[in-house]
């Protein structure tokens, strides 16, 4: 048997390479982000931290001596899941790196539209000296909010600052602390008319793809605020394109798109009630060491005992 290795397909401080290979001292440890860093060890890789889109080709995953795949992302559904899954492969996420970046960027959104700010900004690189027809405040407003995990659990601990009431919506329908009430997937017609935002952070799953159409978008208030950080496909983006033409909504914060980059012929972009993120809700200064102090070293710790890695510990049939 060749020696083990574990491959980190990102840059990493060399403090953080040191504590790995402190707990592996007979393995060998590659990192770096270069391709041709990582690229020949990964069919011989029993632990890979951070998926790089081909790994699936380059490394033949049938042959791959790959055990357990540690993300670099919260979402899994652009992996090879069921190659993945035949070979029983381990994959934990990232989930949780996100919360506070990503709440914080829901309510840069939310306030942003809210208060007219992305008008201002338009208005200042124009030097026009405008109103904007301002008149709306956040306080004691309504949000709901799709997919309580722990980025719902951050923003609806920030909504209650703000004095808002909070509707929370979860598969297993289980209480969250700062959610005033809980929904489950089949009550979402019930959550939607009472919200004054609605926020997604929803993964993509087969049950979640395309959740938001025509008839979401007509139960929502016509003085509502949607705002998407989940992903882009839980949205038919042209029945949201409709809905904001037709007013039936107040405007959108929108994070990511069916199809990234958006394309540059895209209506949202010119649309004065749409602020438009690039897919960066998530980039924080923390992220690396998050990923590796939090969720990665516990992880490690555990499989080398032999033990399930236990931190955000990837359920295929849930596909999260």
């Amino acid at each position: 048997m060749g020696t083990q290795k574990l491959v980190v397909t990102h840059d990493i401080d060399a403090l953080y390479i040191e504590q790995l290979k402190e707990l592996l001292p007979s393995w060998e440890v590659i990192a770096g982000k270069d391709k041709n860093v990582w690229e020949p060890h990964i069919k011989d890789a029993e632990i890979i931290a951070g998926w790089k889109k081909g790994i699936e080709n380059q490394g033949h995953l049938k042959e791959a001596s790959l055990k357990w795949l540690q993300t670099w992302s919260a979402g899994v559904n652009s992996l090879p899941l069921q190659e993945l899954e035949q070979k029983d492969i381990l994959i934990t996420s990232a989930n949780g790196v996100h919360s506070y970046p990503i709440s914080e960027t829901i309510f840069a959104l939310m306030l942003g539209l809210t208060r007219k700010i992305h008008a201002y900004v338009r208005n200042q690189s124009e030097k026009k000296w405008h109103h904007a027809n301002l008149g709306l405040e956040i306080h004691e407003k309504t949000i709901g909010i799709l997919g309580v995990g722990a980025i719902g659990q951050e923003t609806a601990k920030i909504a209650k600052a703000f004095g808002m009431k909070v509707l929370g919506l979860r598969n297993s329908g289980k209480p969250a602390e700062f959610v005033d009430e809980m929904y489950t997937a089949d009550q979402l017609h019930a959550l939607l008319p009472q919200c004054d935002y609605v926020v997604i952070t929803l993964p993509l799953t087969n049950e979640t793809h395309h959740l938001f159409g025509e008839e979401q978008f007509k139960l929502m208030k016509d003085s509502a605020f949607l705002i998407n950080i989940g992903r882009g496909n839980i949205i038919e983006e042209a029945e949201l394109i409709k809905a904001l033409q037709k007013k039936e909504i107040a405007g959108a914060g929108l994070d990511v798109f069916e199809k990234e980059p958006l394309d540059e012929k895209s209506p949202l972009w010119n649309m004065e009630n749409v602020i438009i993120t690039p897919h960066t809700a998530g980039s924080t200064e923390h992220y690396t060491r998050r990923v590796i102090e939090d969720i990665f070293i516990p992880n490690l710790k555990e499989y080398l005992k032999g033990e399930t890695p236990s931190i955000n510990l990837v359920d295929y049939e849930k596909g999260y």
